[in-house]
């Protein structure tokens, strides 16, 4: 079995003890109680001590549970998927950070970044799985509804600060200030002003992962990631069965069947990232960041744990490419597909933009091997998934050749030309690496189990 559908299944099973263990305990108490406790009382003791126990019970477990009662507004999320993402992870930890429910905020269907009268509003539950997303990150943090408000009396409102005078500790102050009781009282704080992406970051890489692990596509979004994948073995085991058939046929009949690998790689070579990635080469003073279509090329084909034949998955902003030779000029032993020569082309269409790049990120999250810019979120998101499911296998560095699932970044120089190893470290105190990218990265995560 592979290692995505390894992880799919865990997903899953962690889902399932969310809900069977609350039950088990439920019960156990229950047990413990009318056999061991009911025993040794009289009848008179039962009806006071037992609503006396289950009011202390709940009392105790509402210190560790997110208050239900009390919500946090903030601006609706906008940009790119993984910006999404990083702005309402940061929304929630901010509630978290208050005690409170965060309002399901509104995510962006579309990519425009300044006229903001076109954005596409779009609710966070067309892309993931509300209820799953609360159970999975039960006691740690909670969305919430509209409709679970109950007095509906006028919010508090804060606004964020800009620009230098604002630093990070008044922003931890004004947060520390909405604890206090005068404003604590409120039923709904409200934040307003920039969007949640660019607020100061208070919190260190391992929360930020809690909250990325409670995210899980929809069922109808999943069902295509499911097509698409399908489609790429399948090609795989085309390629795969005919250079075995040339060989020996025998072997080519035994391998039908067996899993079959796949490359993704985060190709950015759009003319906006281009762009960007050049004026942010001169800023910071660095030489690795952009990265030629040849480049990226020649670093995949280098990659000693790539075992070719195989198919590359290219994911990539089709619709901001200018260049339509991509497919063109890699070794004999990778075989590149972009969605209309992979024939998938239909089924992304019939998505807007974010909905596109939720299927591209899963498809790249769950490939046998992952190649992407180091200075790209969205490939920085893709890694820090893929490290998690390393960590939960057991693997807290992926420098062995033998550990399977690894992840390089083709802007940095590797191992023998090829492309640099690549782990997110775990135990870093802010997302900052990630947000806005880095070139120092390494094949260990740093974690520990105290983290």
């Amino acid at each position: 079995m592979s290692f995505a559908n390894t992880e799919l299944l865990k997903l899953g099973s962690r889902y399932m003890k969310c809900m069977v263990f609350r039950c088990f305990i439920l019960v156990i108490l229950v047990l413990v109680f009318t056999t061991v406790i009911y025993p040794f009382t009289g009848s008179n003791w039962l009806p006071w001590r037992t609503s006396n126990w289950i009011a202390m019970s709940a009392a105790s477990n509402l210190q560790h549970a997110v208050r239900r009662d009390k919500f946090l507004q903030v601006p609706q999320i906008i940009w790119g998927l993984n910006n999404q993402k990083i702005a309402l992870a940061r929304a929630c930890l901010t509630a978290r950070f208050l005690n409170r429910t965060l309002l399901m905020p509104s995510l962006s269907a579309s990519l425009f970044y300044k006229e903001v009268e076109l954005l596409k509003p779009m609710a966070f539950d067309k892309i993931y799985q509300f209820d799953k997303f609360n159970c999975l990150c039960d006691g740690f943090v909670r969305l919430g509804r509209y409709s679970d408000l109950l007095n509906h009396s006028m919010p508090f409102e804060i606004q964020k600060g800009s620009g230098r005078k604002w630093t990070k500790e008044r922003d931890l102050d004004q947060l520390k200030q909405c604890r206090e009781e005068s404003v604590d009282n409120s039923e709904v704080i409200r934040i307003g002003g920039k969007n949640p992406f660019l607020w100061h970051d208070h919190w260190p890489v391992k929360d930020y992962a809690k909250i990325f692990q409670c995210l899980v596509v929809v069922d109808e979004i999943e069902d295509e990631v499911a097509k698409v994948i399908s489609k790429i073995r399948e090609v795989g085991s085309k390629v795969r069965y005919k250079i075995d058939a040339s060989q020996n046929e025998e072997i080519a009949d035994s391998s039908l069947g067996q899993h079959v690998p796949y490359v993704a790689v985060h190709m950015r070579i759009e003319k906006d990232w281009m762009i960007h990635c050049k004026k942010l080469e001169q800023k910071l003073r660095i030489e690795q960041i952009c990265s030629s279509k040849e480049e990226i090329m020649e670093r995949v084909s280098q990659i000693t744990s790539i075992q070719q034949p195989v198919v590359v998955y290219l994911a990539v902003a089709d619709t901001l490419l200018e260049d339509d030779s991509i497919l063109s000029g890699w070794n004999d032993g990778l075989l590149p597909l972009e969605k209309k020569r992979l024939g998938v082309w239909g089924i992304y269409k019939k998505y807007p933009y974010l909905i596109q790049s939720a299927i591209d990120y899963e498809v790249c999250s769950r490939a046998d091997v992952f190649v992407g810019n180091s200075f790209s979120t969205f490939s920085s998101l893709v890694v820090l998934s893929r490290t998690q499911k390393l960590i939960r296998m057991g693997f807290t560095s992926s420098c062995s050749a033998e550990v399977g699932y690894s992840s390089y970044a083709y802007n940095l120089l590797g191992e023998s030309g090829g492309a640099k190893r690549w782990m997110t470290d775990m135990s870093a105190p802010d997302l900052v690496g990630i947000s806005y990218g880095t070139n120092n990265i390494s094949c260990y995560s740093n974690w520990n189990t105290s983290l």
